[in-house]
């Protein structure tokens, strides 16, 4: 073979090396540890949110970008979702997800499962609302878990 052809082949394999990554799935044990943050993540939520008030946690938890969707309307970033959220103090909205689940790269997650709402109706007789919800979680900078989507 000659040195040109030798070259050549070396270059395309070294090409190819690089080009290709020799990425390591998580292992289940890392998977299972970042599905529990998140969850532990959605129960600190849900507490928060029975304990302070939807506002507050509405707010905490929510990372500066996210966006809630209440009926055909897009609430866009922390901003926005603080004037929406300004005068609904209630106490009365419990949730629980039913599925978690994390990106490879440990960076998002979601979960979904039921929720129920409790107020009052007009006439101020008890009432419920119940549904499905739906959260995608995006770590932070500091490690920590916030809602992008819900």
């Amino acid at each position: 073979m000659s040195t040109s052809r030798i070259t050549c082949v070396l270059f395309f394999l070294i090409l190819f090396s690089a080009c290709t990554k020799d990425e390591k799935e998580p292992s289940n044990e890392i998977m299972t540890a970042w599905k529990q943050e998140v969850l532990d993540a959605e129960a600190a939520f849900a507490q928060m949110a029975k304990e302070e008030g939807m506002n507050k946690a509405f707010l905490a938890f929510a990372a500066d970008d996210a966006v809630l969707m209440r009926g055909n309307q897009l609430i866009k970033s922390k901003v926005g979702i603080a004037e929406y959220m300004k005068d609904q103090n209630s106490k009365g909205l419990a949730w629980s997800p039913e599925f978690v689940d994390v990106a490879k790269s440990g960076d998002l997650g979601y979960t979904y499962g039921f929720y129920t709402f409790s107020y009052e109706d007009q006439e101020g007789n008890p009432a419920e609302a119940n549904g499905v919800f739906h959260t995608v979680w995006k770590r932070q900078e500091d490690g920590s878990w916030k809602f992008v989507w819900d």
